[in-house]
Parts: structure tokens; C-alpha cells; sequence
């Protein structure tokens, strides 16, 4: 059955099983790359030490990006409503929280294939199918895939909702 992911606002994450939570895999101490302007929950990004920064495309594996949240007035704000924004830092950087993935970690998230410039805006048309394949873009955004690449991989192992009743998918890391 094929699931359509678009969702209205930035990108949202259920943390279902992250063994880098439980182990202590999280990485928080380096800024972004100027390039960067904005990260949202469920995008992915390298923790580039030698470099001193958080980019796309330094050595190593991509690793989830999942900030603290902090919504101001809950009852006007969700959690599509949370974005990492250079704008609203003092020195126009980001300073994310990056946690590291493994081979059979499962986590809820609609953080697919394009990046959202608003919360209230509807972005994405992705096609997906229980039993489908992700890999990562090289913006860090999840991305169908016919088949597992040469790096991370998670696999779409049930269609669900997101806490705000938008569509989601349950995926599992394969690779």
C-alpha cells in the first residue's frame, strides 16, 4: 500500500528505540557549517570534529539530528512548529544535537526527502510503501530508495501518525 508523505510544518521525530540515547552517543559541543541555515528533527548531519563543525559531507556517518525542543506557548505551538534556525542565534550558527544511529534502531518520524521553509506551510509528495527502502540524501533528508545504498539504510516497517495526526512512518535501521 502506498503512504503519501506530506506534512504541513517542519520535520517531527518519536525516538522509539535509539540506542544512542541509551549508550550516550550524543553529540552536541560542535556549530554547523555557515553554509547551514536551518536543521529539523529527523534530518541527519556529520559530526566533523577534525573540521570543528556539523556539515553534510566531512568523513564519518551520518548521525540523527534531535534538538531539545522548546515551544514557547503549547497551546499555539506543536511540534511541527520547532525548527533549528541561524537566525536566531546570536552568532547565526547552530549548535545541534546529533545522536548516533544503529543497525536496528526504530524511531516514528515525516522528516522525508525535502526540507520545509515554514510551519504552516505543506511540503513533500514522497511515495512510500511498508517494506520500502531509505537512504540519505546529501542534505541530510531521508529519501526513497529502491534498494539499501553503500551507507545508512532504514527500511519503512509500518505506516503511522504523528503526534499531531499527520502522516508518518515507523522505520527501522537495516544498514
Amino acid at each position: 500500500m502506498a503512504i503519501t508523505m506530506k506534512r504541513k510544518g517542519y520535520g517531527q521525530v518519536e525516538p522509539n528505540h535509539l540506542s544512542g540515547i541509551v549508550t550516550g552517543q550524543i553529540y552536541a559541543q560542535l556549530p554547523t557549517n555557515t553554509d547551514i541555515v536551518q536543521l529539523e528533527q529527523g534530518q541527519f548531519a556529520k559530526y566533523d570534529y577534525a573540521a570543528g563543525e556539523v556539515n553534510f559531507t566531512g568523513e564519518g556517518e551520518f548521525m540523527l539530528v534531535y534538538n531539545e525542543e522548546r515551544l514557547y506557548d503549547e497551546r499555539k505551538q506543536n511540534h511541527k512548529d520547532f525548527i533549528y534556525k541561524a537566525e536566531d542565534f546570536t552568532d547565526k550558527r547552530l549548535y545541534p544535537r546529533l545522536i548516533r544511529t544503529y543497525v536496528g534502531d526504530i524511531m516514528t518520524t515525516n522528516t522525508i526527502e525535502v526540507p520545509n521553509t515554514s510551519d504552516s506551510a505543506e511540503v513533500g509528495a514522497a511515495t512510500l510503501s511498508v517494506g520500502g527502502y531509505l537512504t540519505i540524501s546529501e542534505t541530510g533528508f531521508l529519501t526513497p530508495a529502491t534498494a539499501p545504498g553503500d551507507g545508512i539504510a532504514w527500511k519503512v516497517v509500518k505506516e503511522y501518525t504523528m503526534p499531531d495526526g499527520q502522516p508518518g512512518v515507523k522505520i527501522q535501521r537495516v544498514q
